[in-house]
């Protein structure tokens, strides 16, 4: 086993960090199989059958830390359990596991991806979290079907849509308009990337958020310089 660098390396981050620099916001990361439907759907269909086969559930999207670092800062927020509390693109669902262990009971789960969405129940299942709901939506066009949320929480989800072959500037318009339109006035966007850095993300969500806290992310050394692999931006809705 090769000794691992001290970064959180999720499964659907392209290493960006060379051409960090001259990009601004709307330059766009490139167009990759990450960005697709297809993609998602046939990563998903494998780790169901896995996790049917033999309970594995999979690689949990930027790791463990990730999630913790999102509940640290619920827990300090003081986020009351029964926040109507959204998670975008739910994968393998195991971020609602872990909110629903820490006790929050008002939890919804939404990908556009079946097979996500069926491995997401399957591993809610075995953990005996009944209550949890998952559903299969397309957050770039779920026409008012979520709404009045507490918390939303992204993982990688917007990272994707980053990457989209088809039209990712528009993807990540509609994208933004989706957070404001589910969240309730007040309501908090917790979001990890891995593709955008902080003042990148601060302006995408200029309009309609306020900018709340930083969460600290693992630094790494390239080339001489520090940085981070991941961003953790936690935002506030604003009308």
């Amino acid at each position: 086993d090769s000794m691992e660098v001290a970064t959180e390396n999720p499964h659907g981050c392209e290493n960006t960090s060379d051409a960090e620099e001259e990009r601004d916001s709307d330059n766009d990361v490139g167009p990759s199989k990450l960005g697709t439907k297809e993609y998602w759907e046939d990563a998903y269909q494998k780790e169901l059958e896995t996790f049917k086969e033999i309970g594995d559930v999979g690689e949990i999207w930027f790791g463990e830390e990730s999630m913790s670092r999102v509940l640290r800062w619920m827990d300090k927020a003081k986020i009351p359990e029964n926040a109507a509390i959204l998670d975008i693109g739910t994968g393998n669902g195991a971020f609602l596991v872990e909110l629903a262990k820490h006790g929050y009971t008002n939890l919804t789960g939404i990908d556009y991806s079946p097979a996500s969405v069926k491995l997401a129940r399957n591993v809610l299942q075995a953990e005996d979290l009944m209550d949890v709901t998952v559903k299969e939506v397309d957050f770039l066009n779920c026409e008012g079907e979520l709404k009045g949320f507490d918390v939303c929480i992204d993982k990688g989800t917007f990272d994707a849509i980053s990457l989209t072959p088809d039209n990712a500037k528009e993807g990540k318009k509609l994208y933004v308009q989706a957070v404001k339109d589910v969240l309730k006035d007040k309501g908090f966007f917790a979001i990890t990337s891995c593709n955008w850095t902080k003042e990148q993300l601060l302006d995408r969500f200029s309009e309609g958020f306020e900018f709340v806290q930083e969460l600290p992310t693992p630094n790494f050394q390239f080339g001489g310089k520090t940085g981070n692999s991941v961003t953790a931006l936690i935002f506030k809705r604003v009308h």
